[in-house]
């Protein structure tokens, strides 16, 4: 499907990665991973088309379509989801113009004899066909049905793109990349700022995927779950095995070690023949059996050891002071951004040293709720801090408030004060940038760098109460780990907003669920919130909930009818179904006529049963739509 052969980038001089080769075949999930700067996003935007390697060549298969989900999504404003969705038919849309501007130009034309009146007829056939093959006359439902399967509303549909969160835009993305059927799926972190729902959903779409994935993803367990073959990047090189991440782990170890003992053996065999050869040198009888064994010396290949990165953040959240007991009161309060109302009448009340998790759709308030309690937008209701509360928070597009034109140094030093700025650079070496990396702008800084970076910045000020919104975006797998790790250890109070639920397992030990601008709490952390709520079948959940909620509705109703009304009423509705049945038949068959008369007009121009048969199907179409307008309003009555 894809070939990739000795593929080398650099950027100043410095390799990326030089001489990679690897090839992706259908039914691959293949696991991108490497730590931030490895390189991963790079060799998505290569295998896309997007950019050129310095050296090396990517070969594919005649017609295969790629399609690639990137991190940051880029929607023209004005559209609705519907016509957002529709960019998936590029060739379609294009066709429906043409056909429009010909049937138009067919319709203002009256020279019928002419030759350039045959050819407009004869590309009118031609596109016809071509639109039929594209499945132009059922792209509209397949659409629908698949924004329906993501989680979308009808009501949704005519809905401005710009109207929705970065999750639902990814789902609009998502659901492109569905509808083009795409032979290989290149996806750049796609659980970033998807909900858990949301990923659970992407993980069974990706395991019943029949085409190859490339997906790069600091999720541990959403690794684990989709694929089935992990690729490493580290230090220019590649680790390619046919295991899925935690396996792969295991797997690399055990090789490392091997090729470690091998190499310890190889050099004890070494050092034995280098005496043996010192010792002959000294006598001319044994002078040839020297040489002998420089020559084979020479020959032995020397084992090499793969080369480990094991370097990681040391990140620790010092408490500032001992606050009260209880840290945040909120009462009463509501959120309403214009005429959609978030958050009502929310309750929460959160003691010294509670570690609590934010989970729930995107859109419920998560965020919303974080930024009050930091007194950051208005709100109604009440919100108050208890005795010495210190705020720390870390906003979920933190990175992007940082200076771009400035170096790593020039932001942390304008950031520190008297007392902490002699600890700038012990600071920034904990979070890895040593040497000449803190004098690099933070404009070339890739996402994780960026993130470890305001991560840093965070510290210069005091705080016991640490407000967090995403903050594993973007990180690499190994960084994620110290984080948790440092969180786990911090003595303070922390509220952390995520959908990671890798990172927030036994890290919490209270879940809040926001829902339909409420918040439910669930005493436990994110298993025992998973369990409770059965959020592996959430859509199912919903579902249900919706289905229960409608025969609650319908029932008074019902129970109101006749008997004989009721009778009424299932007539009414077993006819309506053959009515609209045939009136489905009716304008396919039509449609079919219409394609025929284009192509061959002037064979059946002579046939009179053809279009005696053509006119009553279509007076029967007529009579059928007449009918069912009367039976819609009869049910309604």
């Amino acid at each position: 499907m894809l070939n990739i052969h000795n593929l080398s980038v650099s950027f100043g001089g410095e390799f990326l990665f030089e001489e990679v080769s690897f090839r992706l075949s259908p039914g691959d999930r293949v696991g991108l991973i490497g730590k931030n700067g490895a390189g991963k996003s790079t060799m998505l935007k290569l295998l896309s088309g997007e950019m050129s390697p310095d050296t090396g060549v990517i070969a594919s298969d005649k017609d295969v379509r790629i399609g690639f989900l990137k991190q940051d999504i880029d929607f023209i404003q004005g559209r609705t989801v519907l016509e957002e969705a529709y960019q998936a038919f590029e060739e379609i849309k294009t066709l429906e113009i043409r056909l429009d501007e010909i049937n138009r130009e067919l319709a203002e034309r009256t020279d019928y004899e002419s030759e350039a009146y045959h050819q407009l007829m004869v590309d009118l056939s031609d596109i016809t066909h071509r639109y039929e093959i594209l499945g132009g006359y059922n792209y509209q439902g397949e659409t629908e049905k698949v924004l329906q399967g993501l989680g979308f509303k009808r009501e949704d549909f005519d809905k401005l793109t710009d109207t929705f969160s970065g999750g639902w835009r990814m789902r609009i993305e998502l659901a492109k990349l569905l509808l083009q059927s795409n032979d290989v799926l290149l996806l750049d972190e796609p659980t970033n700022h998807l909900d858990i729902e949301s990923i659970i959903w992407l993980e069974q779409f990706l395991q019943r995927y029949t085409g190859a994935v490339v997906i790069v993803s600091h999720d541990k367990m959403f690794l684990d779950n989709v694929t089935n073959r992990t690729i490493e990047i580290s230090f220019g090189k590649i680790y390619d095995y046919n295991k899925p991440y935690s396996e792969y782990l295991i797997l690399r170890a055990e090789i490392r070690e091997q090729q470690l003992n091998t190499k310890k053996n190889q050099e004890k065999q070494i050092q034995q023949t280098e005496k043996l050869i010192e010792k002959f040198r000294a006598k001319a009888s044994k002078a040839s059996m020297a040489q002998s064994l420089i020559k084979k010396l020479d020959k032995i290949e020397r084992v090499e050891v793969d080369e480990e990165d094991n370097s990681v953040m040391n990140v620790r959240f010092p408490v500032s002071v001992q606050p009260g007991k209880v840290v945040i009161e909120a009462e009463e309060v509501s959120k309403n951004y214009g005429a959609k109302e978030v958050l009502k009448n929310v309750g929460l009340m959160v003691e010294r040293g509670s570690k609590i998790a934010f989970v729930g759709q995107n859109g419920q308030g998560k965020t919303t709720l974080a930024k009050i309690i930091i007194g950051e937008i208005a709100h109604k209701g009440h919100v108050k801090l208890g005795h010495n509360v210190q705020l720390g928070y870390f906003a979920q597009n933190q990175a992007e408030y940082l200076d771009g034109e400035k170096t790593v140094l020039q932001l942390m030093e304008d950031a520190a004060n008297d007392s902490n700025r002699s600890k700038v650079r012990d600071m920034l070496g904990a979070f890895l940038f040593r040497g000449d990396d803190a004098d690099k702008k933070i404009k070339v800084l890739s996402g994780g760098e960026r993130n470890r970076l305001a991560l840093c910045k965070m510290l210069l000020d005091p705080f016991n109460v640490l407000v967090m919104d995403e903050p594993t975006n973007h990180l690499d797998i190994r960084s994620k780990n110290v984080l948790k790790q440092a969180l786990q250890n911090f003595e303070g109070t922390l509220l952390l907003v995520s959908h990671d639920r890798d990172f927030l397992q036994g890290l919490t030990d209270k879940v809040y669920e926001f829902k339909d601008r409420k918040i439910k709490e669930y005493l436990g952390d994110i298993n025992f919130f998973l369990e409770q709520r059965d959020v592996t079948d959430f859509r199912a959940v919903e579902k249900a909930t919706v289905e229960k909620k409608e025969k609650e509705e319908e029932k008074p109703k019902e129970a109101k009818l006749s008997y004989e009304e009721q009778k009424k009423q299932k007539s009414l509705k077993n006819r309506l179904s053959k009515v609209e049945s045939r009136i489905t038949q009716l304008e396919k068959e039509i449609k079919e006529t219409d394609a025929r008369l284009v192509a061959d007009y002037d064979t059946l121009s002579g046939d009179t049963s053809f279009f005696k048969t053509y006119e009553s199907k279509k007076s029967e179409l007529a009579n059928l739509t007449a009918e069912w307008e009367e039976l819609m309003m009869s049910l309604e009555e």
